[in-house]
């Protein structure tokens, strides 16, 4: 496993990852000017901050790339778009830094009411101006935060320690966690007129980019003072600028600007307007806690499959991953068996093309957070297309113009407490056929659940209710159902010296809906044998025994099909 650190990072980062035995870490000194490029070329992670540009140019370097961790929050720097087609996740640290962000936001307070800056330079000048320095409180004062996350919320405790009244906005908040912190939980408008201190703390979005305008300081009281250590898109700067000339703002205090570093702004010579290069999170403690954090979401991503903090794929905390892993397993081996059948990893198939997927959460399943599950079984349906895996597969199932399509339903009837419905539909052309009219259509589906919390079963096949291990090499017979198939079956597979670990039996029931694309007709049934055949790397055995008697099997008069499938980890 390569670990590349593009970017310096704390002691305790590189020790957490070196710590891991067989692991190459290269550290920023270690790479040659301009040769992050080369060293990127076997890496498995890449570890960056906000210098580093992780590009489509970059990326295009990096064939076997797995993760890149951003040490912070933003993620500009990297391409997550183009990150995400080639199947790598994008990790950043949000709140390992929130109380450094949230301790300069009460300090750059207590600067613009107690002019500390200027009362700093006047001294340097040899100036006792003592008059000119008479400052007020923050005791009494109403606190309107934009955004209540760790961050907003670290902001809300200290303010309140300060004797403040604290209002805030948040539509992504439940309101008891803003009852519990002593927050009133009002409308945007509400905050934005009802605020003696107006304190950002909300990502960039099309909805809050330019949040602080003309518009919305008319709506603010006259004093009002606005600090931003969050994005600078979130201020229109000529018009705050306007705004503290004016006086209707008292004062700004800003740490992050639309352009960085700052070189030309409407803000300078502002006397009313403090000016920090985006020292927010600069602090010894937070750059240690967001390394470590970091280093070990990397190792659990590499080791466990553990996503957290993601900005591209679905996060999991480490108890919902040991909860929902078994049944990711089980979606990608479903997938696997229906794609082999469908041939969907290869372009021009018997079969023809899936057109959609379908699946369908039953029972306890349906309350977990099934993205991943998802992206499981449809990178199994693609098994064997060029570079799917389970962090790009929603995206590629989009690119191949196939929908997916998802539906939970918590209530299940019987014994099993959940289980994967998947479908897939597919077309292909009739034989002879060039229009739509000469087309055909169809489906497969798969029922499966997660047993003793480890091992994935098939539960139907085709609507053939049928109990069979979801792993291994698997053959899978359709054959009329008449007496002597079996013995046939199981002489055939002893003479080639296949030893049958498993052999599940199940048959088209009377009357029995079937789906157009079955082979199972009403008189006929579904085997599925698994054998001792050593695993291979998850693509159909082509061993001479195995192929010896998938020949015979099929020379035999009552089989209709006989196909095999190899489902290994994806």
């Amino acid at each position: 496993m390569k670990i590349v650190l593009a970017e310096k990072v704390s002691p305790a980062t590189l020790a957490i990852l070196q710590k891991e035995q067989g692991w190459n870490v290269v550290t920023a000194d270690q790479i040659a000017p301009g040769g992050l490029a080369a060293e990127l070329a076997d890496a498995d992670a890449l570890i960056v901050r906000s210098a580093v540009q992780a590009d489509a140019t970059l990326l295009a370097s990096a064939p076997k790339l797995r993760i890149i961790g951003r040490a912070g929050v933003g993620v500009d720097n990297i391409d997550a778009a183009e990150a995400t087609r080639r199947g790598i996740v994008v990790m950043n640290t949000p709140g390992a830094n929130a109380v450094a962000v949230a301790e300069l936001t009460l300090g750059l307070m207590i600067s613009m009411c107690r002019a500390i800056p200027r009362a700093n330079a006047s001294m340097h000048q040899a100036k006792w101006d003592k008059k000119s320095l008479q400052g007020s409180e923050l005791r009494g004062k109403t606190l309107g935060i934009i955004g209540l996350g760790r961050i907003g919320l670290e902001v809300a405790r200290r303010a309140q320690a300060f004797g403040m009244d604290v209002i805030g906005y948040d539509p992504f908040i439940a309101p008891v966690i803003a009852r519990e912190n002593h927050v009133a939980l009002l409308s945007l408008d509400e905050v934005l007129s009802g605020s003696d201190f107006l304190s950002l703390h909300v990502g960039l979005t099309p909805q809050t980019e330019g949040l602080i305008n003309q518009k919305s300081i008319a709506q603010m009281k006259k004093g009002v003072r606005i600090i931003n250590c969050a994005r600078g898109e979130l201020i229109v700067d000529e018009a705050l600028a306007e705004a503290v000339k004016s006086g209707h703002v008292a004062g700004a205090a800003l740490d992050v600007f639309r352009h960085e570093p700052l070189k030309d702004s409407p803000y300078f010579g502002i006397d009313n307007v403090l000016l920090s290069p985006h020292i927010a999170g600069s602090t010894d403690e937070a750059q240690e806690a967001i390394g470590i954090q970091l280093a070990n979401q990397v190792r659990d991503y590499l080791k466990l499959g553990v996503v957290q903090n993601a900005v591209n794929v679905a996060s999991l905390t480490e108890e919902e991953y040991a909860e929902v892993s078994p049944y990711i397993e089980m979606a990608a081996r479903l997938g696997q068996l229906l794609g082999h059948a469908s041939g969907s990893g290869t372009p021009n198939t018997a079969l023809g093309h899936v057109e959609s997927i379908s699946l369908t959460y039953n029972g306890r399943l349906a309350a977990l957070k099934t993205d991943m599950i998802r992206n499981a079984a449809v990178a199994g349906v693609l098994h064997g297309a060029d570079g799917v895996n389970r962090i790009n597969a929603a995206a590629a199932a989009a690119e191949r113009g196939i929908r997916v399509q998802e539906d939970k339903r918590e209530q299940i009837s019987g014994g099993t407490g959940a289980t994967l419905r998947l479908t897939l539909h597919w077309t292909r052309k009739a034989t002879g056929g060039h229009t739509e009219s000469g087309s055909e259509s169809g489906t497969w589906t798969g029922l499966a659940t997660v047993l003793h919390g480890q091992s994935p079963r098939l539960l139907s096949y085709d609507g053939i209710d049928i109990e069979a291990e979801l792993a291994g090499t698997l053959v899978i017979i359709r054959n009329q159902d008449v007496p002597g198939v079996i013995g046939r079956i199981g002489t055939i597979l002893g003479e080639a010296k296949l030893n049958i670990a498993s052999f599940a039996l199940g048959r088209a029931k009377p009357g029995q809906p079937v789906n157009s694309s079955s082979r199972v007709p009403e008189g006929h049934a579904l085997a599925v044998v698994q054998l001792d055949i050593p695993q291979t790397d998850g693509s159909t055995s082509t061993s001479p025994e195995l192929e010896q008697a998938l020949a015979a099997l099929r020379k035999v008069d009552a089989i209709t099909s006989v196909r095999t499938v190899e489902l290994g980890k994806l």
